[in-house]
């Protein structure tokens, strides 16, 4: 077996046009393509990160992140950036607060963390 790319990541969200508004309006993901399963009442929305996938699902009452980001399974994404502070600048002009930045012990590069619409923890790192 070969593993050698990661194809995509899958996160199930509980207001999907928030969401949607938050990757694809505010972090500038691109829609690869949009549907909505009238099967599972829900919607799945693949987004283009680099050469892999991010996939959005919409689905009503989802279960509660129980903590984080320390909670067993997802602990954060991480979006590779090339400058931190531009990035920091660009979220906080929408209203998008990060953490202070800090330099990762091992890598030595600069890292800051904020969240989606749902809480979800992620990360910028350069």
């Amino acid at each position: 077996m070969n593993l050698n790319v990661i194809h995509h990541v899958a996160i199930i969200v509980s207001d999907y046009e928030k969401s949607k508004d938050f990757y694809v309006n505010k972090l500038g993901f691109e829609v690869i393509r949009e549907n909505y399963r009238k099967e599972r009442d829900d919607y799945k929305l693949d987004l283009k990160l680099g050469n892999s996938e991010l996939e959005i699902f919409g689905m009503k009452n989802s279960p509660k992140r129980l903590t984080r980001p320390e909670a067993c399974g997802l602990r954060h994404l991480a979006f590779k950036v090339e400058c931190i502070e531009d990035a920091i600048a660009e979220l906080s002009s929408m209203g998008i607060e990060t953490e202070p930045v800090r330099v990762d012990e091992f890598t030595k590069k600069k890292m800051t963390f904020f969240q989606d619409p749902d809480g979800l923890p992620l990360e910028l790192h350069e």
